[in-house]
């Protein structure tokens, strides 16, 4: 009996551990699938915004390419959560067999012990059972016997309630698998079309660039040369800004050393060797700001996004071109498409140490010890330089050009050293 007993609650907690995971797993699938129909969205609104203003070819390309991208991602998630789904109910269809042969054994059990009862069902014959013993210890028993076969037949009633509820339970979940998994399949095959249709518009777009070659590709050089400029301008604000904050580091502990030795009557001035000091290819750190650095270090990949929405729509490093393979464009950082209206936030707390104008726009540059983050692109800003601030503190507004392409610039450096933001933000 307690065997049963242990071997029916193992099952019970083996099981809900197992829904526990799963059901983790398939929330988490859930709420990628929905981030990217949101992130989907976003680029059908900046598609049309393109389409709406003056023909930009290259425009529509760039649009056309990320959406395409973003309904590959949502189809491979979608059909990982089908994946998903079929191991569920596999599992629980098993989960359902083995309950239904417990309770069949079950109420096997119960029905002997009922046939039993009924044969013995003459109270009489109980009283005599009890009588005919040899002595009061052994009448004892056989009373305590009756007492515990009346708690078993109750327990095993109990059991087989119980046990047929986790059925009708199992039942209902599997049905509901069912469901779901029957909708994401026929939303799956809704994106395929809807992949199909842009991957059509998109070789048309192909086509008429390849048509006027020359023309676009000067177009894109010309961008490039903008971007590497840009990016110079970038690298040159870090160096100066790593050179300044050493700058104010080294005159201050020139002052305390001068103020500590007046203090204590001697003449010798004599300030702190400028190892460093006026460096711009490092910052030397305090202790304050060693700590800093390595909160900042220990959080890699856990970063949150420096935007509430939006997807990436250009990533780090050398990126080729769609069309022309031979020309290439190499982001410093990464760019994030957003909403119009977006604010930036800052991915971790630190200073702001220089505010920019770059191009048109304004660049925030905040200082984590020996790491630096840019939010490049803002129209307006929140914050001043100087100013300390927290995780996910606002930071400004994103500046929304004459083209509706509202997007961030972030970047990630380690002093002079270029960093792959997507290896620091989380899910970038």
């Amino acid at each position: 009996m307690k065997k049963l007993i242990f071997s029916i609650l193992f099952l019970m907690l083996s099981a809900t551990l197992w829904a526990q995971k799963t059901t983790s797993y398939q929330r988490q699938l859930e709420r990628r699938r929905a981030q990217l129909q949101k992130e989907i969205s976003i680029a059908n609104s900046k598609l049309n915004i393109e389409k709406k203003k003056e023909k930009n070819v290259l425009s529509d390309l760039k649009e056309s390419e990320e959406k395409i991208s973003l309904i590959e991602k949502l189809i491979s998630t979608t059909e990982i959560e089908a994946k998903h789904l079929d191991d569920n109910i596999y599992a629980t269809q098993k989960e359902i067999n083995i309950l239904t042969t417990e309770l069949n054994a079950l109420k096997k059990d119960y029905e002997n012990t009922i046939v039993k009862a009924y044969k013995s069902r003459n109270e009489k014959s109980r009283i005599m059972f009890v009588l005919s013993s040899e002595n009061f210890l052994q009448a004892y028993k056989r009373i305590q016997y009756m007492k515990y076969y009346a708690s078993y037949r109750k327990i095993q009633g109990d059991e087989i309630i119980q046990k047929n509820e986790q059925v009708q339970a199992q039942k209902k979940e599997l049905e509901l698998q069912r469901q779901k998994k029957g909708l994401i399949i026929k939303e799956n095959e809704q994106n395929k079309n809807i992949l199909a249709v842009e991957k059509k518009e998109n070789e048309k777009l192909v086509v008429e660039i390849k048509k006027n070659k020359k023309k676009y590709t000067a177009e894109i050089t010309n961008k490039q040369q903008e971007s590497r400029k840009i990016q110079r301008e970038i690298d040159a604000l870090i160096r100066k800004a790593i050179a300044e904050a050493n700058r104010k580091k080294a005159a201050a502990a020139a002052a305390a050393k001068k103020k500590a030795t007046a203090s204590k009557g001697k003449t010798n001035t004599k300030t702190a060797t400028k190892t460093d000091s006026g460096s711009s290819a490092k910052v030397v750190l305090d202790k304050e700001g060693e700590a800093l650095s390595n909160n900042f270090r220990n959080n890699k990949g856990k970063l949150p996004w420096p935007t509430e929405n939006g997807y990436v729509s250009s990533r780090f490093g050398i990126q080729p071109h769609p069309v022309y393979t031979n020309l290439t464009v190499d982001n410093g950082g990464v760019e994030i498409k957003v909403e119009n209206g977006s604010n930036a936030r800052a991915v971790f707390e630190g200073e702001v140490l220089q505010i920019q104008v770059l191009g048109n726009t304004k660049a925030i540059l905040i200082q984590h010890g020996e790491y630096f983050t840019l939010y490049k692109n803002m129209s307006t800003v929140n914050v001043n330089v100087g100013d300390k601030v927290s995780t996910k503190q606002n930071l400004g507004r994103i500046h929304i050009p004459s083209s509706g392409r509202t997007v961030l610039n972030f970047y990630v450096y380690k002093n002079t050293e270029k960093l792959n933001p997507s290896q620091w933000v989380k899910n970038l």
